[in-house]
C-alpha cells in the first residue's frame, strides 16, 4: 500500500518504522533523519492543507495518516479528503476535541462522559474565582495547542495565576481551570472510523522533565507498555463509557471522528476520569504501542480511515513489554541549546530488542547526526518482562553520545517493583 505519512517527530519514525516493517510504500513528509531509512522523505509544509494534499495525489497514495495535531486542526485531512484520498486523521472540526479543551468538557458534558469538573475562564478575576473554589493542587490549562506544555498543575496560586495570564494574553485566549484528579494516569489510544472503535494497548507516560516527576511539564520524557497494575476490565469500560459516547456524539453533531482518539485518563479514588483528549497518536506512547502491536498496522489504519473497523480481525499483541526513554537537549525545556552532535545510535541498533528513533535530529554541512530540538530522541527497549525491557532499554540509552543530554532514570521504576496501587 502505499502511504503518505505526514509529521517529522518520533511518533511518526515510530509509525512509519511499524508501516515498513509491514511491507507498506512509504513517503514520509516532511520526516527526519531517521525515517529516511523507512521510505521517501520529501518536503512539505505539514500544516499547509493544499500542499499536502497536492503531494498525496503526486505520489499516488492510497492512504495518508497524519501524525501531528497542528496539521488536522489546521484542516489537512479536510483537504486530502476533498480529492478522494482515505485519510487516517479527523477532519478540522472534529480536530477541535484537541484544539480546544472547552470544545472538548462540552463534548464529555453532552455524551455524559466522567471528568474533572472545570471552569472556562476568559479573565483572570474569573481565574481567581475558579482557583479559590477548587483549591489546591490548581489545575491550569491553556485552551488551545500547547504542544504537550500547556498544563500547570501546582499548589502555588500566584504560579498558577501567572501561567493563566500568559493563556490569555494570546488572541482569544481562554484557559480552563480544573478540579485535580488523583490517581496514577493512564493512555489509552482508541481506532475510530466514525462509527466504531478499537481499543489499543493502554500505556502510561512520564511528563515532568526530572525523576520523581519533580520539576516542569514536557512534551514526555518516556513510557511503558502493557500496564499489569491496571484494573481488570479498564479498556473495555474506557471503550464503553468514554470512547464510543463521545464518537456517537461527534457523529450527532456531524462532525464524525475518523482517526486516533487519545484517552488520556486518571484512576481516582471517585473512579475513572478523562483528563484530557488528543485527535492523534501520543508522543511518546506511540513508541511503547507500536513497539507490542503484531496486526500490520496499514491495515488497522486503512479500515478506520474507509468505515471498515467493523470488519477488522482482533488486533493481534506481543505479550513482551516496552519501554521507552527520551533523550533530551540541555536545557529543555525551558531554553533547550541545539546543535550538539549524537553519536552511538548505530551501537544501539546493534543491541537485539532495542532501537532509536529520531524525534528532533538533523544532518549538519559535514552530513553527522545533530540535535535540532528539544526532545532529540527515543530509545526504545523490549523484553520478556518489564525489567527486562527498563534494562535494554538504558543500557542502550547509555550508548548515546549527546553533550549535556538529559534523560529520566526512573522511567517505568515504580510499576517494575509493584509501587503502582489504583
Amino acid at each position: 500500500m502505499k502511504i503518505l505519512l505526514v509529521g517529522s517527530g518520533a511518533r511518526e519514525h515510530a509509525l512509519a518504522r511499524s508501516l515498513a516493517l509491514g511491507g507498506a510504500d512509504l513517503v514520509i513528509a516532511p520526516g527526519n533523519p531517521g525515517t529516511a531509512a523507512c521510505g521517501e522523505n520529501r518536503p512539505v509544509d505539514a500544516s499547509d492543507p493544499s500542499a499536502v494534499a497536492d503531494l498525496a495525489q503526486e505520489v499516488g497514495a492510497e492512504l495518508v495518516v497524519v501524525g501531528p495535531e497542528a496539521p488536522l486542526v489546521a484542516g489537512v485531512a479536510d483537504a486530502v479528503r476533498a480529492v478522494g484520498i482515505p485519510v487516517f486523521g479527523p477532519d478540522a472540526a472534529a480536530a477541535r476535541l484537541e484544539g480546544s479543551k472547552a470544545f472538548a468538557k462540552d463534548v464529555m458534558a453532552a455524551a455524559e462522559v466522567p471528568t474533572a469538573l472545570a471552569h472556562v475562564c476568559t479573565t483572570i478575576d474569573e481565574v481567581a474565582a475558579a482557583l479559590d473554589a477548587f483549591g489546591a493542587p490548581h489545575v491550569v490549562k491553556d485552551d488551545g495547542l500547547a504542544a504537550g506544555k500547556g498544563v500547570v498543575v501546582t499548589d502555588d496560586r500566584d504560579a498558577a495565576l501567572a501561567h493563566a495570564a500568559e493563556c490569555l494574553d494570546k488572541p482569544d485566549g481562554r484557559v480552563v481551570i480544573e478540579e485535580f484528579l488523583d490517581g496514577p494516569e493512564v493512555s489509552l489510544f482508541v481506532l475510530s472510523d466514525g462509527v466504531d472503535v478499537v481499543p489499543l494497548a493502554p500505556a502510561q507516560d512520564f511528563k515532568r522533565i526530572f525523576d520523581g516527576d519533580a520539576g516542569p511539564n514536557t512534551g514526555g520524557m518516556g513510557a511503558y507498555s502493557p500496564l499489569e497494575w491496571a484494573p481488570e476490565g479498564l479498556v473495555e469500560e474506557v471503550v464503553e463509557r468514554v470512547a464510543r459516547p463521545t464518537v456517537a456524539e461527534l457523529a450527532r453533531r456531524g462532525t464524525p471522528f475518523v482517526g486516533l482518539l487519545y484517552c488520556g485518563l486518571a484512576l481516582t479514588s471517585r473512579g475513572m476520569r478523562v483528563i484530557e483528549f488528543n485527535a492523534r497518536f501520543g508522543d511518546p506512547e506511540t513508541q511503547v504501542v507500536l513497539a507490542r502491536l503484531l496486526t500490520p498496522l496499514d491495515v488497522a489504519l486503512h479500515a478506520a480511515a474507509t468505515g471498515a473497523l467493523a470488519t477488522l480481525e482482533p488486533l493481534r499483541w506481543s505479550e513482551d513489554a516496552a519501554v521507552t526513554v527520551v533523550v533530551a537537549t540541555p536545557g529543555y525545556p525551558e531554553s533547550a541549546r541545539t546543535g550538539g552532535v549524537i553519536g552511538g545510535v548505530d551501537e544501539v541498533e546493534a543491541l537485539g530488542g532495542a532501537w532509536v528513533l529520531h524525534a528532533g535530529t538533523a544532518r549538519d554541512g559535514e552530513g553527522r547526526l545533530v540535535s535540532a530540538g528539544g526532545r532529540v530522541l527515543s530509545v526504545v527497549g523490549t523484553g520478556a518482562t518489564l525489567a527486562d525491557a527498563r534494562e535494554v532499554a538504558y543500557d542502550a540509552v547509555g550508548r548515546i553520545e549527546l553533550e549535556g543530554g538529559q534523560s529520566r532514570t526512573d522511567i517505568a521504576l515504580k510499576a517494575e517493583r509493584g509501587e503502582i496501587t489504583v
